[in-house]
């Protein structure tokens, strides 16, 4: 038998562990049972912390933590989903493509950013979307010194007032400052097509935040968006004409595009619509978790979100229950009815909320060692040791944030 799963992002790493985790319970061999993940390269990348200086460092390894559990790992990118024939294809590094049967899939492929067709976007634009993204952000940040002074070369533009956005904000103060000295004077405007900051933060964490952007002088321009960029400016769709050199973009995520080959139903973003064990609606042998699965997290109606506080978890679920149904074992529904979020705000702090309806319980410096702990601690893989790693990835294994 076979499992395969497609990504090592937060969901999948945990799959492959919780998958590891219930085989060794069982008694049974990974000759007898393969566990196979498949990734362009055995590393996580600590996406949440993208929006940080020095993206390069943000990633942890993860070869060794899949070899103490005896999990398979593939190195190449799954290009293409066979579900009648149950079999994916993999491109290889040197160019070669090779065949993959499965007898039960877990498509952990995550998501992308959003990007319209913008004028002058994919030239122009930047983000903190993926590695890549964020070290090509970090390189033109350093280089604005070789330019000359300007208005341009001092202001950044942010896309998008949600979370992504308000955290790439709130960081370029420090940022621009590093780049281009403490006595320059520089200028960051969120623009979002909101009428409020924030949209789905709510009406409570509201003044935490506006207070916060107060304090680091960010500017807003909310009900518009930005409608073209080029070299050195950004036009809004209310005419405005703004200088800048740095346009970053955080206006909205999609599923990865590898979901579309899975024949399930899809919502508005492109996840596929599984049930409560995680489980393809209509799709024999395949499961979908992470930003790639609309997944109820719990009996209230809330949707876990693209966020890798769900992933991680729905992950745990979706490895256990791929294996369990494989070894004839009763699956186990996914929830997840704890949730929190916590909104890092540059030099102004950070914000803490608990529950759906965003209850404040730390604000400023308190909350800044909790976001920090979250961001250096606890979303990092578990210590290559089998038994850490194992229990790491247990399911019903809640976190009280």
């Amino acid at each position: 038998m076979r499992l395969v799963i497609i990504g090592a992002g937060f969901a999948g790493m945990y799959a492959a562990l919780s998958a590891a985790r219930l085989r060794d319970i069982k008694g049974v061999t990974p000759k007898e049972l393969d566990i196979v993940l498949v990734a362009p390269e055995p590393t996580l990348v600590v996406r949440p912390r993208l929006y940080e200086p020095k993206p390069e460092t943000l990633t942890a390894p993860l070869l060794d933590v899949l070899d103490a559990v005896d999990v398979t790992y593939v190195r190449g990118t799954a290009d293409s989903i066979d579900t009648a024939c149950r079999s994916i294809v993999v491109a290889m590094p040197d160019g070669q493509r090779t065949s993959i049967v499965y007898d039960r899939l877990v498509v952990a492929t995550g998501s992308r950013l959003f990007r319209p067709n913008v004028s002058g976007l994919a030239q122009h634009g930047f983000s903190v979307d993926s590695l890549e993204d964020a070290v090509a952000l970090d390189r033109h940040l350093k280089s604005l010194a070789d330019r000359p002074a300007s208005n341009a070369r001092s202001t950044v533009v942010v896309a998008g007032g949600g979370f992504t956005g308000i955290e790439a904000a709130t960081e370029m103060p420090t940022r621009l400052r590093d780049a281009l000295g403490n006595d320059a004077e520089t200028r960051v405007i969120i623009v979002d097509r909101s009428e409020a900051i924030a949209p789905d933060m709510g009406a409570g964490p509201r003044p935490v935040i506006e207070e916060a952007l107060r304090k680091l002088g960010i500017e807003t321009r909310l009900g518009v968006g930005v409608a073209a960029i080029d070299e050195t400016s950004a036009t809004l769709s209310d005419g405005e004409r703004i200088e800048t050199a740095t346009v970053i973009w955080a206006a909205g995520m999609r599923a990865a595009p590898l979901t579309a080959q899975v024949p399930g139903e899809r919502d508005s973003v492109g996840r596929l619509v599984v049930d409560r064990e995680l489980r393809v609606v209509g799709v024999p042998a395949v499961f979908a978790t992470g930003d790639a699965a609309k997944a109820y997290c719990d009996d209230d109606g809330n949707y876990a979100l693209m966020s890798c506080q769900h992933a991680t978890r729905m992950g745990a679920f979706a490895g256990n229950n791929a294996v369990a149904e494989l070894l004839g074992e009763a699956p186990t529904a996914y929830h997840q009815k704890a949730y929190v979020t916590c909104l890092d705000l540059g030099e102004a702090g950070a914000l803490f909320t608990r529950g759906w309806d965003r209850k404040i319980e730390h604000v400023g410096v308190d909350a800044k060692k909790i976001k920090q702990e979250i961001n250096t601690v606890w979303i990092y893989p578990p210590r290559p040791v089998r038994a850490a790693a194992l229990a790491s990835a247990d399911p019903q294994r809640v976190t009280d944030l």
